[in-house]
């Protein structure tokens, strides 16, 4: 058993076995080029869509000037009125040049602090300058982008703004007076209909004259066809008909949508947030299905629809682009006056969890260069329960195996990420693949991949200095090729479990984080992926009562807590976890305030318990609350903190 060396990037043009090479790197970026890409489908990227943070005090205009538009092309919106002045993030697609001039005497690399990788795939790695459907490439900054929005038609006072997915436009929870409220809708993929968002180049924008031209022109008798209204807008996740039509109608669709469903507790005509008198004072109201009189549910409505292909990146790394750009369209439409409150029911669960991801960071100085006109709630996630982190403090010599759980018919990669705390370059880490022996041990710095004599990557351990995920100590990623295939080219890793073994050979005590990626089939798909988790015969799943927390005595180095959205530990944003009306306080899925095993240790900065919190279930034995389906009149059932988070969204706005 045996490593591979790391190939030469033929996007990059970087030789990631040289010394080094790896350093300061997003590590999904090596084990892709590692990998040819195939994690993202068969087709090579023209160009790599990235997030990136400039230097302290550089701003995106000098980015821009110092680049060609050859080789980097970053979105107009970045460069205009909606940017805050001080703005040190933005999304670009570049070129293999861009690798060259980052390096140092390069022209950015005194301007470039570090990038991470977004979706390599579909149209995101196209050529941008090409435009689409007429529109300029999104580099332009200049009268194209400007002209677009004129003071008349950008928003004020209180908005309300999703970033989510499939959106019921038309639901009646959404209308007022029969019109539209949602006064904006950006649709990220290529699907759909309407024109091209100027400002970003890419996906496709609604404005509430089309959706009320759209639902005139399907309403038949005083009713509306929703379902053929989203057919006319290119929502065809919403317009699906149901199997047999009696009558002209399409019949009542009562499926489940998440973006429609957090999009009614956030700004619907009814509150869940009545008030009570037999509760204690630490929790909110219960659900209700009285009227509201609230800011929110009058509102003007911004939506962004992510791309599917972002929701089911199992790397979770597209979402750091796709977030930031949609955040900026949301300004966009925005005047500077406006109080704007976003909710993002979504997330990733691996990464630094101490607020210096890229993504966080960028949110983080958004916030505060709005000076108090830009709010984000965001949920804390469902994974308490899922195995999906483990913790360990190592003294010298000390040893520690985990032991990941990759099932049989995954046919989507996986990944454990690996973070150690600053100043520590003692942690070796050897990996056992199921039924063979171990591979040899890598120490600080050192990355590999391993093949078991074939020519494409099983898996890879890529364990930089210092990684651009990250600004506090490093992560070492563990990449998994799938391990299941229909494709006889794809290559599949072993099934079973896969042991990691960390040894600190430095003299200081070492914490290290593990966490696995969100590898989960979402709502409605089909995408062959499966779950991973860690393992142990000292993990409680029994079930009983107190099972469900960590308890200190527990030598189990897989800890619920700490199980978390990793893009919600920033310093400025408002990250919400799930209570119950009845019953126990905490829902079981959701992190807990106050840590029921807070006296572990931590690496500096991490974030394990939720800002505030929120209803998400009735009780135990009824989890989730009502909210709408994707037609008017459904009201349908989900669990989770997306449903907690909207409702702190409406309380922030309403505030």
């Amino acid at each position: 058993m045996t490593w591979t060396k790391l190939p030469k990037g033929e996007f990059t043009g970087i030789d990631w076995a040289k010394p080094n090479a790896t350093t300061g790197f997003d590590p999904y970026l090596i084990w892709a080029e590692a990998d040819n890409f195939s994690g993202y489908g068969e087709k090579p990227p023209k160009w790599l869509p990235i997030a990136m943070e400039l230097t302290a005090g550089t701003a995106v205009q000098q980015l821009i000037a110092a680049a060609s538009p050859k080789w980097l092309q970053v979105p107009a919106v970045y460069t205009s009125r909606a940017a805050p002045k001080g703005l040190r993030f933005c999304t670009a697609r570049v070129r293999p040049a861009f690798f060259k001039h980052i390096q140092p005497g390069g022209s950015l690399h005194a301007l470039v602090l570090r990038f991470e990788l977004g979706l390599p795939a579909a149209e995101y790695a196209d050529d941008p300058t090409e435009g689409s459907h007429g529109s300029p490439p999104p580099h332009s900054n200049g009268p194209y982008y400007e002209a677009e929005m004129k003071t008349e038609q950008l928003l004020s006072g209180k908005v309300l703004a999703l970033i989510d997915d499939s959106l019921a436009l038309a639901h009646s929870n959404f209308l007022y007076q029969g019109k539209a409220r949602t006064r904006y809708f950006w649709r990220q993929d290529a699907q759909g209909k309407g024109r091209v968002p100027q400002g970003l180049g890419y996906g496709h924008e609604l404005t509430a004259a089309d959706i009320n031209a759209a639902m005139y022109a399907n309403t038949y008798n005083g009713l509306v066809d929703e379902g053929a209204v989203y057919v006319a807008l290119g929502l065809s996740t919403l317009g699906k008909r149901m199997p047999k039509r009696e009558h002209f109608f399409h019949a009542l669709d009562t499926s489940v949508s998440h973006g429609t469903h957090v999009m009614d507790l956030a700004a619907g005509p009814r509150t869940l947030l009545a008030q009570v008198t037999n509760l204690p004072p630490t929790f909110d109201a219960p659900p209700s299905w009285a009227p509201a009189n609230d800011d929110a549910s009058r509102a003007p409505l911004i939506a962004v629809q992510l791309d599917y292909d972002t929701v089911w990146d199992t790397s979770g790394g597209s979402m750091n682009v796709h977030v930031l750009d949609g955040l900026m369209y949301v300004l966009s439409r925005c005047a500077d006056s406006a109080k704007v409150t976003v909710n993002i029911s979504f997330g990733t669960l691996a990464g630094p969890h101490d607020g210096t991801s890229l993504l966080e960071a960028a949110m983080d100085q958004l916030t505060t260069l709005r000076q108090g006109h830009l709010q984000i709630a965001l949920a804390a996630g469902n994974s308490y329960q899922l195995r999906m982190h483990a913790n360990t403090t190592l003294s010298k010599n000390e040893r520690a195996a985990l032991h990941w759980q990759a099932p049989p018919d995954d046919s989507t990669q996986s990944f454990v990420e690996l973070w150690i705390e600053e100043d520590r370059d003692g942690l070796a880490i050897e990996i056992t693949p199921p039924g063979r022996a171990a591979l040899p041990s890598l120490a600080f710095g050192e990355s590999r991949m391993w093949t078991d004599g074939g020519k494409q990557p099983l898996c890879a351990l890529i364990y930089p200095k210092t990684v651009a995920t990250g600004r506090r100590g490093t992560c070492a990623l563990l990449a998994l090729a799938p391990t299941f295939s229909f494709e006889e080219k794809t290559a599949t890793a072993p099934s079973g479990v896969w042991q990691i073994t960390l040894t600190n050979t430095g003299k200081k005590a070492i914490t290290v984080d593990a966490y696995i990626e969100r590898d989960d089939v979402v709502s409605g798909s089909h995408s062959g992926a499966r779950q991973s988790h860690f393992e142990d015969k000292w993990y409680d799943t029994s079930g009983n009562p107190g099972s469900f927390v960590d308890h200190p005595g527990n030598p189990s180095l897989i800890r619920r807590s700490g199980n978390f959205n990793s893009i919600a530990t920033g310093s400025k944003t408002v990250s919400v976890g799930g209570t119950r009306i009845t019953g126990p306080r905490w829902a079981h899925y959701s992190p807990q305030k106050p840590d029921p095993d807070a006296g572990r240790p931590q690496r500096p900065g991490v974030v394990n318990t939720p800002d505030t919190e929120a209803f998400s279930d009735e009780n135990p034995a009824m989890t989730g609350v009502n909210a709408a389906g994707t037609r008017s009149g459904a009201a349908v059932r989900l669990r989770g903190t997306s449903d907690a988070s909207p409702q702190v969204a409406r309380k922030i706005l309403n505030a």
